[in-house]
């Protein structure tokens, strides 16, 4: 398979863009590359090769999602400003 300066022309009326002649050449030239390219990759063995999405062992590395303790309330409330019946004690947001 390859691209003719045709089938340039054509893609770039479609997307609206106006290509000289020498640019229809350049995308031609480039796009046949890309396709030989593409058919070279097509001949290789990867009968054993591991589908992978990156090239790297990446691994989660976030905590799993457990029930932990918390803190008891009166360590929690040792550093607030002001407190109240256990709870954190804050300035009214609405009048």
């Amino acid at each position: 398979m390859s691209i003719s300066p045709k089938d340039v022309d054509h893609v770039a009326r479609l997307a609206r863009l106006e290509l000289s002649d020498s640019e229809k050449d350049q995308f031609t030239e480039q796009l046949n590359a890309i396709l030989k390219y593409a058919e070279k990759l097509e001949g290789l063995d990867t009968e054993n090769v591991e589908p992978t999405s990156h090239v790297l062992p990446i691994t989660n590395v976030t905590r799993a999602d457990e029930k932990r303790p918390s803190l008891p309330i009166e360590k929690v409330l040792l550093n607030a400003p002001d407190e109240e019946d256990g709870q954190f004690k804050v300035p009214a947001v609405l009048e």
